[in-house]
């Protein structure tokens, strides 16, 4: 580099004759650094290096024109190289020195320029086209280095010197054999390899010579589109001085595909220069020039070549190229700028149409309705931005009307996943689009939902699911960007809350088809993102419904709630009340769940009461609004006004001291067994065994787990207490004696044994602590989140229970603590595992084989894996594992054959690979089982383990050829 630097000083300090004197000295110097290439790669470090030299030799090269005469021909010579990077780095340095150099001094080179460049634009193009929806508005080379370089040379060089670098254009004899046999190319699936190279070669260097300025763009189009439409049966030899020549064309069996891929390109090259041009959409005089005139006036005969092309795609052999060339033609056509070059209105509309028909009535050809539904995105798009009022109006009465009256439940001729596939994707084309499409879709959501409500019609509750994901996965996402989002969600909100309040009674079941989970999502996701004061308004008007609405009494005094306990079978669930009234209670918690911390709540301490009643009975949305609660109210407050405001602590002893009570105390004492304070009973009691009512447990121990989450995320201490209390269930089957951390438990003294569908649950409730939740408890739904919360619970509670694993002497309470643990160490960061990595890996292990027995607990024992991965891929995790390092291999030698997950095989497996590389002396006694253990997974299944497989035998085998090294 040091080099190249003295040479630009010594460029800018010395006069041009002295410099000219020894010119092709310094130049020799020079060149002997191109190219700038090595054959093996060093590093990110290394590349970079090479990029600052290949930049700095480039400044060098082009510091002075005296360098041209030499250059020049270097740099041809070298793109003659068989190295990418070589031709890559010529054709840059040619650009820069083009720049430099100035028009004189490269016209000297003009012909050896076009030739070496037209070269390497054949040799670096495919030999076919991409039908793909990523080439209909682009040109489908990005990820071609080579080709754009010579791209950009091109468009430089002609920039510079227009009138001799179009006069080789306009005159070489390959572009010009193209165009003379392009008669023959009717079919493009018929056209040699070799000529389609040649073809696609000239589609690209005349598209970039349109676009390098707009006096080569009418020089361009003048010479070569008259030959193209004559090729496509549109003759223009009696053109009218109008420029509206007769449309009465009968286009032949088929239209020449390489005059229309070719015309293509040219009316595309024409329109971004016409959109990028100020001087040509100020200068109205354009409009009469000839190149104008000649498109302007076969806009119609184009569009109907276009639409004639679309027609014959379902029958001919080209379908995918007539149906690319016909759709990119009128997306062409249909996105060209207003003002006086615009195509008509009912040209334009015309496209419109046919691109529409192809929506509702083409939807079983597959690359035929998805190129037409991205060519409507395009032009609204183009609409949208350009701001043209008259095409706006035309696209929202064509297009946007249309697809709206796709969501009607009515209409069954178009399967509903296209329909609305069509109404997501043309939703993004425009805001002032988006908001109408919104309404038709909320219109369909509402009458799908009447039905539903009124007549309990099973098939408009799958369909309103549908259009519910589409509207919370679609729809929303693209809403906040515009700025109508309040007034919408506000809509939306309400309009369900007006529903429920006015259908009495509410015919289909709650959870049918998944209807409430998918109205509770997009119930949650409209009012998140609305400010405090619209927040404020939803939740009101959600109190009111429930309130008026339901059994609940929220207006009376706070007294122990009564829950139905007579007759309870262990596998019953306890009956939450009419399908309307969970429908009420479930959205009303999602309303709780987005609400913002500083959103008020009526009725605060009846809500808590409301969510303790329906959370044990079974619904699980009342358990997270009262882990969001707890995790967004304040800790203490001034106000006055206690019956409408609450803080923390308050909330807490009303959740954890609030008293329950059964309708029929001697029965449920003759079914429970005898209660503390006569029959009366609280949350802690019920999560720790004072009752034997399986569901009415296992639905405490969930509120419980989704309570202690709101409080672990805020970092509160209470959540000690939960912990302890989940152990307890753990522990139920073991010898009673006190928790580490609590010794005096005389609460709990007449507890009775806990069932193990329970003790699972309590197990399980260690992933809702610990595991990202997308439904509630996240930082969309404004949570909120003490930084390093995980690691904090992870370095309490890990002794804990590594110390209860040790002492269990109960087979099933020992592997419930085991499948605790499990969940806590795979959402735990690995950073944190890897520093207590000796003490983990033998509840790690211990974890894999619990859980794999069952199909059911197969994720976990992937994230497990996963774990165990990255503490193997780590120096200190692999010191750690060396005196275990037999257990693990023969666990993972286990999971090789694990049929119930490919990615636990393939984990295992990579396992195996990373421990390869432990000291010989440990590993070498395994290597016979390793090997006999992966021969079997070279006939898996599934392609990614037998890969793996391989790798896996390569990196054991030298374990067994080597010697051992004491």
């Amino acid at each position: 580099m040091l080099t190249f630097c003295i040479v630009e000083v010594v460029v800018r300090v010395f006069p041009d004759d002295l410099l000219a004197s020894f010119a092709s000295d310094l130049f020799e110097i020079l060149g002997c650094y191109f190219p700038i290439h090595f054959t093996h790669s060093m590093g990110e470090d290394f590349d970079v290096k090479r990029d600052d030299l290949s930049t700095a030799l480039m400044r060098a090269f082009s510091s002075t024109p005296l360098f041209a005469p030499f250059a020049i021909p270097l740099l041809l010579e070298k793109l003659s190289s068989s190295l990418p990077s070589a031709k890559v780095d010529s054709l840059k340095y040619l650009s820069s020195c083009t720049l430099t150099y100035g028009a004189d001094c490269i016209a000297k080179h003009a012909g050896a320029i076009w030739y070496s460049i037209k070269d390497v634009i054949y040799f670096s193009l495919e030999h076919t086209l991409s039908f793909g929806l990523e080439s209909l508005d682009g040109p489908g080379f990005q990820e071609n280095a080579i080709l754009q370089e010579a791209l950009t040379l091109l468009q430089i060089v002609i920039k510079q010197n227009t009138d001799l670098f179009l006069s080789q254009i306009i005159a070489d004899e390959d572009i010009n054999f193209i165009l003379k046999s392009i008669s023959n190319f009717n079919s493009y699936n018929k056209i040699p390899m070799q000529s389609k190279q040649k073809l696609h070669a000239v589609g690209c260097i005349l598209s970039v010579s349109v676009k390098a300025s707009l006096s080569s763009c009418i020089r361009v189009i003048e010479s070569f589109f008259p030959t193209l439409v004559n090729a496509l049966g549109l003759s223009v030899r009696n053109l009218p001085q109008d420029c509206f020549p007769s449309d009465n064309y009968v286009f032949a069996e088929r239209l020449n595909h390489a005059a229309l891929y070719l015309c293509i390109e040219l009316i595309a090259a024409c329109r971004d220069v016409v959109s990028g041009s100020e001087q040509f959409m100020t200068e109205s005089g354009f409009a009469h020039e000839k190149w104008c005139c000649l498109i302007q006036s076969f806009s119609v005969s184009l569009t109907k070549a276009f639409t004639f092309t679309l027609a014959k795609s379902a029958k001919e052999d080209a379908y995918d190229a007539d149906a690319y060339f016909g759709v990119k033609g009128l997306l062409i056509l249909g996105t060209f700028p207003g003002g006086f070059f615009t195509i008509s209105k009912s040209i334009f509309e015309d496209i419109l149409l046919t691109l529409t028909s192809i929506i509702t009535l083409d939807f079983e050809k597959t690359l035929l309705w998805k190129l037409a539904l991205k060519a409507l995105v395009y032009i609204g798009v183009s609409v949208d931005r350009c701001h043209e009022s008259e095409k706006k109006l035309s696209y929202m009465g064509i297009v946007i009307d249309k697809i709206v009256s796709l969501a009607s439940f009515h209409d069954f001729s178009m399967p509903l996943p296209l329909k609305l596939e069509a109404i997501s994707e043309i939703g993004a084309s425009g805001a002032n689009y988006l908001l109408k499409i919104v309404q038709g879709l909320e219109e369909a959501i509402f009458d799908n939902l009447s039905e539903i409500s009124i007549h309990g019609n099973s098939q408009s509750a799958e369909i309103v699911v549908q259009l519910l994901e589409c509207y919370s996965d679609k729809v929303f996402p693209r809403i906040h960007e515009t700025g109508s989002f309040e007034e919408v969600s506000l809509r939306f909100a309400l309009n369900i809350w007006g529903l429920l309040e006015n259908c009495v009674a509410f015919s289909v079941q709650a959870h049918e088809n998944g209807l409430l989970d998918a109205t509770m999502k997009a119930m949650k996701l409209a009012i998140a993102s609305c400010s405090v004061e619209t927040q404020t308004i939803i939740v009101q008007r959600a109190y009111n419904v429930l309130s008026s609405g339901t059994s609940f009494p929220l207006k009376e005094p706070m007294v122990a709630i009564p829950i139905q306990l007579k007759g309870l079978q262990l596998t019953q669930e306890i009956d939450i009340g009419s399908s309307r009234d969970e429908w009420i209670y479930s959205l009303f918690a999602s309303v709780i769940i987005a609400l913002r911390p500083q959103t008020h709540i009526p009725n605060v301490r009846l809500v808590l009461q409301l969510f303790m009643t329906t959370m044990l009975k079974g619904n699980v949305p009342a358990a997270q609004a009262l882990g969001s609660m707890v995790n967004k109210f304040v800790l203490n407050t001034n106000v006055i006004d206690v019956s409408s405001t609450c803080t923390l602590e308050e909330a807490m002893d009303i959740i954890f001291n609030m008293s329950l009570c059964s309708f029929d105390d001697i029965a449920s004492s003759r079914i429970y067994g005898r209660m503390n304070n006569g029959g009366e009973m609280c949350l802690n009691s019920i999560c720790r065994g004072v009752v034997n009512g399986r569901s009415l447990q296992i639905h405490a121990v969930t509120g419980l787990a989704w309570i202690g989450k709101g409080l672990l995320m805020r970092g509160h201490e209470k959540v000690k207490d939960i912990t302890m209390i989940l152990l307890e269930c753990l522990l139920s089957n073991d010898q009673k004696g006190p928790l580490p951390v609590e010794q005096d438990s005389s609460e709990d003294s007449s507890k009775q044994g806990v069932h193990p569908s329970v003790m699972k649950c309590a197990a399980d409730a260690f992933q809702i602590l610990m595991t990202d939740s997308e439904n509630c408890l996240c930082r969309k739904f404004h949570a909120t989140i003490r930084p390093l919360y995980k690691q904090r619970f992870y370095s309490t509670i890990m002794p804990i229970l590594q110390s209860l694993i040790m002492k269990s002497e109960s087979s099933f309470s020992r592997s419930m603590l085991c499948r605790a643990c499990a969940y806590i160490i795979s959402d735990t960061p690995v950073v944190v595992i890897l520093n207590e990595a000796k003490k983990v890996i033998p509840i790690l292990m211990e974890g894999l084989s619990v859980l794999c027995n069952d199909v059911l607990d197969k994720q976990i024992l992937y994230s497990l894996l996963l774990v165990l991965s990255g503490i193997l891929t780590e120096k200190n995790g692999q010191e750690a594992i060396l005196e275990c390092a037999h257990i693990i291999i023969n666990h993972l030698i286990g999971l090789i054959s694990y049929s119930h997950m490919m990615l636990v095989r393939e984990t295992a497996i990579q396992c195996l690979i990373a421990m390869s590389s432990l000291p010989q002396a440990r590993i070498y006694p395994m290597r016979v089982q390793v090997l006999k253990a992966i021969s079997k997974a070279l006939d898996d299944p599934k392609r990614a383990v037998r890969q793996e497989a391989v790798r896996c035998q390569h990196a054991w085998a030298p374990v067994v050829s080597r010697n051992l090294q004491f």
